[in-house]
């Protein structure tokens, strides 16, 4: 729902710097028109891998154009260390060792994957398992359009009591994590992705980059140096997702969007898309989509999707009751609602998002 857009195939957040950087969710960057400070002859760098099922994308702005490549590659390479330590898919991620172990015995874990499962924890338990990372107990969903697959409704019903949060067991001690019943399964498709990215982030500030922005399928991190322009995102309308619905400035924090129209597929003449709700095992029923702003990844990660599964009212409320998060809901109905302080820092986007 935020889009960053690239001259090819945009889909999600947008950014711009100066006058216009667009940068696309699932998209590539182009469109570069960014102001440099006054006396400082910026260098500038833009690159797109495929990470995480999805596009990702670095902009990227110093003194230094050496520098700049340096730090972008260290950035990718972090980012694609972490997605192979906490994909479902890959067979020799820690993660997998966690579902292979459910029900015998804890896995030992990096520090990076522990902070994700706590996070996980945190948000089911303030969304009162409305989010679920165990929601891979129902077995694997690909949303690939051109590949899709879904676990059989039998499948799912027999699976589904083996979904709940509370059955994971965190040993920050020991560094350990624990299914405790045999049959288990993690997915952290809907929380570690946000993580990855502020990671890249903070591998690109390492290497001395200090104005940068990470987006990857809806969601974006950023910084500006101090004097530096800030960002510019814009607001994808989930109620038509080919238009923009409006623009807000991003000097440090994030901008992470769910919606239900990024990554689904048709089967049997229904729509199944990637927001699954933990308390059936299907697609979430709710909102068509969520962005949610704030500088704490620990206050965003995961909130959208929950959002998504308890719909407008109680998604809402979880936004509300969240501190130093403003928020964006569209229901499936057109209704659309925003947090004051988020209406307060949107400007009409003025651009189609594609």
């Amino acid at each position: 729902m935020t889009r960053v857009d690239a001259g090819a195939a945009p889909r999600g957040p947008v950014a711009d710097r100066g006058r216009r950087a667009i940068l696309g969710a699932g998209a590539c960057l182009a469109g570069w028109a960014l102001t440099a400070r006054a006396g400082v002859p910026d260098a500038r760098l833009r690159d797109s891998r495929t990470l995480m099922g999805t596009q990702v994308d670095i902009a990227a702005q110093g003194a230094d154009s050496g520098l700049l490549r340096a730090a972008v590659d260290a950035a990718f390479v972090r980012m694609g260390a972490l997605e192979a330590v906490m994909s479902h898919y890959a067979p020799t991620s820690r993660l997998a060792a966690i579902n292979l172990a459910a029900g015998i015995q804890p896995v030992p874990v990096p520090r990076e994957l522990l902070e994700v499962l706590h996070m996980a924890a945190d948000v089911s338990r303030r969304s009162s398992g409305a989010f679920d990372a165990t929601i891979g107990s129902v077995g694997r969903w690909h949303f690939d359009p051109q590949a899709p697959r879904r676990p059989t409704d039998a499948y799912i019903r027999e699976h589904l009591g083996a979904v709940d949060w509370r059955q994971l067991a965190l040993d920050e001690r020991a560094g350990t994590a624990y299914l405790r019943r045999r049959g288990m399964r993690l997915d952290l498709g809907g929380i570690a992705k946000l993580y990855i990215l502020q990671e890249g982030l903070a591998a690109l500030r390492s290497h001395g980059v200090r104005t940068a922005l990470v987006n990857g399928g809806g969601d974006v991190v950023a910084m500006a140096a101090p004097g530096a322009t800030p960002w510019r995102v814009g607001i994808r309308d989930p109620r038509a997702p080919a238009q923009l619905l409006a623009s807000l400035e991003l000097r440090d924090g994030f901008v992470a969007s769910s919606g239900d129209y990024e990554r689904f597929f048709l089967h049997d003449g229904r729509r199944y898309h990637h927001v699954l709700d933990p308390r059936t095992g299907y697609p979430s029923e709710g909102p068509r989509g969520v962005t949610l702003v704030g500088r704490e990844l620990q206050a965003v990660n995961g909130l959208g999707a929950a959002a998504m599964v308890l719909g407008l009212a109680r998604g809402r409320e979880l936004i509300r009751s969240t501190e130093g998060v403003q928020g964006l809901i569209a229901s499936a109905s057109g209704e659309l609602w925003l947090s004051p302080a988020l209406r307060e820092r949107l400007r009409p986007a003025g651009i189609q998002a594609g």
